[in-house]
């Protein structure tokens, strides 16, 4: 950040007073410019016994799988945004029914809420952030191009709950161990 929101001048990148981490601060007015972690939403669309995937349009990990998922906007719920999300990429309605994770990525400062929903039907069309969107059982996940490490937990966690036939709201962080791009670790709380 260069210029202040608020009044356009010069930000400085310090500590403000009784604080204990820099941030952005107008050197005109004061204004201290907070950042903070992104939620990014989604759904594990259920049609019977196969979830729906998403191809990606776009970078980051262009052509990869994914679940339907994207930043939450300002004045929706997080459901109201999962359900959302799964329209624009997948073109399916569906009915939000439970948290089903929560995941912390810190390098990337993220938090992924991701829930169980229903597809009324399987009507579905790819929107323009996907190449593809597809109906899969269990057996025909594409496990080695899924896009990010936290669809690929979400799903290793759902299918388990799955074959137990309860499912439950899970937590946890994905930490980067290098600088290599898929080295993660994942702590479950």
């Amino acid at each position: 950040m260069n210029y202040c929101s608020q009044c356009g001048e010069g930000v400085n990148f310090i500590v403000p007073d009784g604080d204990n981490r820099a941030r952005h601060v107008c050197s005109a007015c004061g204004y201290i410019h907070y950042e903070n972690p992104k939620m990014v939403v989604g759904c594990i669309p259920e049609w019977e016994d196969k979830i729906l995937l998403c191809r990606r349009a776009i970078e980051p990990r262009y052509g990869l799988w994914t679940l339907p998922a994207g930043f939450m906007e300002n004045e929706e719920t997080s459901a109201e945004g999962a359900s959302r999300e799964t329209l624009e990429e997948a073109g399916a309605h569906v009915e939000v029914s439970q948290l089903f994770a929560m995941f912390s990525l810190p390098h990337i400062n993220q938090i992924y809420l991701m829930y169980r929903a229903s597809m009324p039907d399987a009507s579905f069309a790819a929107g323009t952030e996907s190449l593809d969107v597809g109906l899969y059982e269990e057996k025909d996940i594409p496990w080695e191009e899924l896009a990010f490490p936290v669809v690929n937990e979400t799903l290793k966690l759902y299918f388990s709950d799955r074959q137990t036939g309860e499912f439950r709201v899970h937590s946890g962080d994905i930490i980067k161990e290098s600088s290599e791009p898929l080295r993660y670790r994942v702590e479950h709380l």
